[in-house]
């Protein structure tokens, strides 16, 4: 265990995301998506697991640690519901508080459809699975940046 980090972030998640850069996708899905074969596509090549937790639970530990873009229209997606594209089923309700809850403002997902949502996620840094087990628990977030408050330039150092 370390001081400060959701228990749910394994190692290899935490190396993930760590590794990840400004304007890479993480791909969040439940136990339906087929993750492992979109996974190998990805930039990290293998899946990432939350066995157990369910969609919104590892929502809000990845984003315990992950900010998300502000430069894009667009920082968090949600796959759509196939034939009902306006419908929001409980669990991406769910998934969509704690985005909202980790930005402290509402983060509306925008939608994509099914099949384009695999050809996104495939172009993903990485994939994690969860034990999610209600469908259409799949998401993808793009990573934005940390900057240094006012951290004086390399001119004024040698001052």
């Amino acid at each position: 265990m370390l001081k400060n980090l959701d228990p749910l972030l394994n190692a290899d998640v935490l190396h993930a995301l760590r590794a990840m850069g400004h304007g890479d996708e993480v791909v969040i899905c439940d136990a339906n998506f087929p993750g492992d074969s979109v996974a190998r596509a990805t930039v990290l090549g293998k899946l990432l697991r939350f066995d157990g937790a369910d969609a919104a639970r590892a929502v809000r530990a990845v984003l315990t640690v992950l900010p998300l873009d502000t430069f894009v229209e667009h920082a968090a997606f949600r796959m759509e519901v196939v034939g009902e594209p306006n419908t929001i089923p409980a669990v991406q309700r769910e998934a969509q508080a704690e985005v909202n809850a980790a930005e402290g403002r509402d983060l509306p997902f925008a939608s994509i459809e099914r099949f384009a949502f695999y050809e996104r996620a495939k172009k993903a840094y990485c994939v994690i699975a969860t034990g999610e087990r209600r469908g259409y628990g799949c998401f993808v977030f793009t990573k934005g940046v940390l900057l240094a408050p006012d951290a004086p330039s390399a001119g004024e150092q040698q001052k």
